[in-house]
Protein backbone atom coordinates (compact mmCIF):
# COMPACT_ATOMS: atom_id res chain seq x y z
CA UNK A 1 0.00 0.00 0.00
CA UNK A 2 1.43 3.78 -1.42
CA UNK A 3 1.90 6.00 1.24
CA UNK A 4 -0.64 8.67 1.36
CA UNK A 5 0.87 12.19 -0.50
CA UNK A 6 0.56 15.56 1.30
CA UNK A 7 0.43 18.99 0.35
CA UNK A 8 3.19 21.03 1.28
CA UNK A 9 1.45 23.80 1.80
CA UNK A 10 -2.04 23.30 3.44
CA UNK A 11 -0.76 20.06 5.08
CA UNK A 12 -4.02 18.07 3.56
CA UNK A 13 -4.18 14.92 1.73
CA UNK A 14 -2.89 15.93 -2.08
CA UNK A 15 -6.61 14.51 -3.15
CA UNK A 16 -8.09 16.82 -0.53
CA UNK A 17 -6.03 19.80 -1.26
CA UNK A 18 -7.50 22.95 -0.70
CA UNK A 19 -4.81 25.68 -1.78
CA UNK A 20 -6.75 26.37 -4.84
CA UNK A 21 -9.48 27.89 -1.94
CA UNK A 22 -6.98 29.62 0.25
CA UNK A 23 -6.97 33.56 -0.43
CA UNK A 24 -5.17 35.23 2.40
CA UNK A 25 -7.14 38.02 4.49
CA UNK A 26 -5.72 40.63 6.68
CA UNK A 27 -7.99 42.37 9.84
CA UNK A 28 -7.70 44.51 12.40
CA UNK A 29 -8.51 42.44 15.37
CA UNK A 30 -6.29 40.15 16.50
CA UNK A 31 -7.41 36.62 16.67
CA UNK A 32 -6.06 34.21 19.69
CA UNK A 33 -7.49 30.26 19.65
CA UNK A 34 -6.87 28.13 23.08
CA UNK A 35 -6.78 24.90 21.00
CA UNK A 36 -7.61 21.90 23.41
CA UNK A 37 -4.55 18.81 22.09
CA UNK A 38 -7.31 17.17 21.28
CA UNK A 39 -7.98 18.75 18.41
CA UNK A 40 -4.35 19.55 17.22
CA UNK A 41 -4.61 16.53 14.40
CA UNK A 42 -8.37 15.87 14.13
CA UNK A 43 -8.71 16.20 10.59
CA UNK A 44 -12.04 18.07 10.43
CA UNK A 45 -10.63 20.81 12.74
CA UNK A 46 -11.31 24.10 10.99
CA UNK A 47 -8.50 25.90 13.03
CA UNK A 48 -6.27 24.52 9.93
CA UNK A 49 -7.87 26.12 7.75
CA UNK A 50 -7.74 29.41 9.50
CA UNK A 51 -4.32 29.62 10.07
CA UNK A 52 -3.95 29.53 6.00
CA UNK A 53 -6.22 32.00 5.65
CA UNK A 54 -5.04 34.52 8.40
CA UNK A 55 -1.33 34.20 9.01
CA UNK A 56 -1.32 36.60 11.79
CA UNK A 57 -3.80 34.35 13.80
CA UNK A 58 -1.95 32.92 17.14
CA UNK A 59 -2.90 29.59 18.01
CA UNK A 60 -2.22 28.36 21.88
CA UNK A 61 -2.58 24.44 22.30
CA UNK A 62 -3.03 23.31 25.93
CA UNK A 63 -5.66 22.54 28.98
CA UNK A 64 -4.10 24.00 32.35
CA UNK A 65 -2.79 27.43 33.38
CA UNK A 66 0.52 26.87 33.11
CA UNK A 67 -0.10 25.48 29.73
CA UNK A 68 -1.21 29.11 28.83
CA UNK A 69 1.40 30.64 30.21
CA UNK A 70 3.08 32.10 27.13
CA UNK A 71 -0.71 33.88 26.31
CA UNK A 72 -1.26 34.93 29.53
CA UNK A 73 1.98 37.19 29.10
CA UNK A 74 1.09 38.27 25.85
CA UNK A 75 -2.23 39.28 27.53
CA UNK A 76 -0.90 41.08 30.26
CA UNK A 77 1.06 43.53 28.17
CA UNK A 78 -1.38 43.97 25.49
CA UNK A 79 -2.85 47.45 25.83
CA UNK A 80 -6.53 46.55 24.00
CA UNK A 81 -9.50 45.53 25.32
CA UNK A 82 -9.95 41.92 25.51
CA UNK A 83 -12.57 40.05 24.82
CA UNK A 84 -13.91 36.13 25.57
CA UNK A 85 -15.92 34.79 23.21
CA UNK A 86 -18.45 32.39 25.35
CA UNK A 87 -21.44 32.31 25.96
CA UNK A 88 -22.33 32.79 29.69
CA UNK A 89 -24.90 34.87 31.79
CA UNK A 90 -23.01 38.05 31.66
CA UNK A 91 -21.87 37.87 28.36
CA UNK A 92 -22.82 41.05 25.58
CA UNK A 93 -23.31 40.75 22.15
CA UNK A 94 -20.20 42.99 19.79
CA UNK A 95 -22.45 45.79 20.12
CA UNK A 96 -23.75 45.66 23.62
CA UNK A 97 -20.30 45.57 24.79
CA UNK A 98 -19.23 48.39 22.23
CA UNK A 99 -15.66 46.12 21.42
CA UNK A 100 -13.65 48.23 19.13
CA UNK A 101 -12.53 46.56 15.58
CA UNK A 102 -8.66 46.27 17.29
CA UNK A 103 -9.44 44.14 19.87
CA UNK A 104 -8.36 41.23 21.06
CA UNK A 105 -10.73 38.19 20.83
CA UNK A 106 -10.03 34.81 22.43
CA UNK A 107 -11.94 31.57 21.22
CA UNK A 108 -11.44 28.41 22.68
CA UNK A 109 -11.30 25.41 20.19
CA UNK A 110 -12.73 21.99 21.28
CA UNK A 111 -15.95 20.17 21.89
CA UNK A 112 -18.34 22.17 24.11
CA UNK A 113 -17.85 19.48 27.18
CA UNK A 114 -13.87 20.28 26.24
CA UNK A 115 -14.34 23.97 25.81
CA UNK A 116 -15.95 23.85 29.44
CA UNK A 117 -13.40 21.66 30.59
CA UNK A 118 -10.70 24.77 29.25
CA UNK A 119 -12.74 27.35 30.69
CA UNK A 120 -12.68 26.05 33.95
CA UNK A 121 -8.87 24.89 34.51
CA UNK A 122 -8.17 28.61 33.15
CA UNK A 123 -10.15 31.20 35.74
CA UNK A 124 -7.64 33.68 34.75
CA UNK A 125 -10.26 33.91 31.54
CA UNK A 126 -13.06 35.61 34.28
CA UNK A 127 -11.19 38.49 34.33
CA UNK A 128 -12.32 39.23 30.18
CA UNK A 129 -15.53 40.42 29.66
CA UNK A 130 -17.51 37.49 27.57
CA UNK A 131 -19.03 37.95 24.25
CA UNK A 132 -21.50 35.98 22.35
CA UNK A 133 -22.83 35.57 19.33
CA UNK A 134 -26.01 36.50 17.30
CA UNK A 135 -26.71 32.99 15.57
CA UNK A 136 -29.46 33.24 12.89
CA UNK A 137 -29.23 30.17 11.10
CA UNK A 138 -27.61 26.50 11.78
CA UNK A 139 -23.78 25.50 11.17
CA UNK A 140 -23.13 24.77 7.56
CA UNK A 141 -19.96 22.07 9.17
CA UNK A 142 -22.45 19.08 8.23
CA UNK A 143 -19.44 17.37 8.43
CA UNK A 144 -18.98 17.05 11.95
CA UNK A 145 -21.85 16.77 14.61
CA UNK A 146 -22.88 18.80 17.41
CA UNK A 147 -25.53 18.20 20.41
CA UNK A 148 -26.41 22.16 20.54
CA UNK A 149 -28.32 23.57 18.13
CA UNK A 150 -26.39 26.69 18.51
CA UNK A 151 -22.92 25.03 18.01
CA UNK A 152 -20.29 26.35 15.13
CA UNK A 153 -17.25 25.68 13.82
CA UNK A 154 -14.56 27.81 15.12
CA UNK A 155 -14.04 28.91 11.66
CA UNK A 156 -17.70 30.22 11.52
CA UNK A 157 -17.81 31.88 15.26
CA UNK A 158 -14.21 34.10 14.22
CA UNK A 159 -16.44 34.86 10.96
CA UNK A 160 -19.87 36.27 13.09
CA UNK A 161 -17.16 37.97 15.45
CA UNK A 162 -14.92 39.80 12.75
CA UNK A 163 -18.15 40.67 11.01
CA UNK A 164 -19.98 41.75 14.19
CA UNK A 165 -16.72 43.78 15.04
CA UNK A 166 -16.74 45.64 11.17
CA UNK A 167 -19.66 45.43 8.76
CA UNK A 168 -17.07 45.87 6.36
CA UNK A 169 -14.78 42.94 6.35
CA UNK A 170 -15.12 40.25 4.09
CA UNK A 171 -14.95 36.96 5.17
CA UNK A 172 -15.54 34.68 2.04
CA UNK A 173 -11.78 33.89 2.30
CA UNK A 174 -12.78 31.69 5.35
CA UNK A 175 -15.70 30.41 3.78
CA UNK A 176 -14.38 29.57 0.74
CA UNK A 177 -11.90 27.60 2.40
CA UNK A 178 -14.20 25.93 4.54
CA UNK A 179 -16.69 25.19 1.61
CA UNK A 180 -13.34 23.54 -0.28
CA UNK A 181 -12.73 21.40 2.82
CA UNK A 182 -16.20 20.26 3.76
CA UNK A 183 -17.04 19.08 -0.04
CA UNK A 184 -13.47 17.16 -0.32
CA UNK A 185 -14.87 15.12 2.94
CA UNK A 186 -18.30 14.95 1.80
CA UNK A 187 -16.98 13.65 -1.62
CA UNK A 188 -14.83 11.03 -0.05
CA UNK A 189 -17.83 9.57 1.67
CA UNK A 190 -19.79 6.38 1.22
CA UNK A 191 -23.00 7.11 0.28
CA UNK A 192 -24.17 5.37 3.31
CA UNK A 193 -22.05 7.48 5.64
CA UNK A 194 -23.04 11.01 3.75
CA UNK A 195 -26.72 9.72 4.73
CA UNK A 196 -25.84 10.26 8.23
CA UNK A 197 -25.30 13.49 7.68
CA UNK A 198 -28.20 14.14 6.30
CA UNK A 199 -26.18 15.14 2.93
CA UNK A 200 -27.77 14.65 -0.85
CA UNK A 201 -25.56 14.86 -4.02
CA UNK A 202 -27.27 17.65 -5.93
Amino acid sequence: MSKRQYCSICHYPQSACVCHAIRPLQVHTNVVVMQHPSEVNHAKNTVRLMRLVMPQLQVFVGETAEDFADLQAYLAQANKPIYLVYPSDTSQTVAQANAPVDAIIILLDGTWRKVYRLLQSNPWLAKYPALHLEVNHESQYIIRKAKRSDSLSTLEATALVLTALDSRVDTTPLFAAFEAMVQHRLQAMPIEVKARYDYQDK
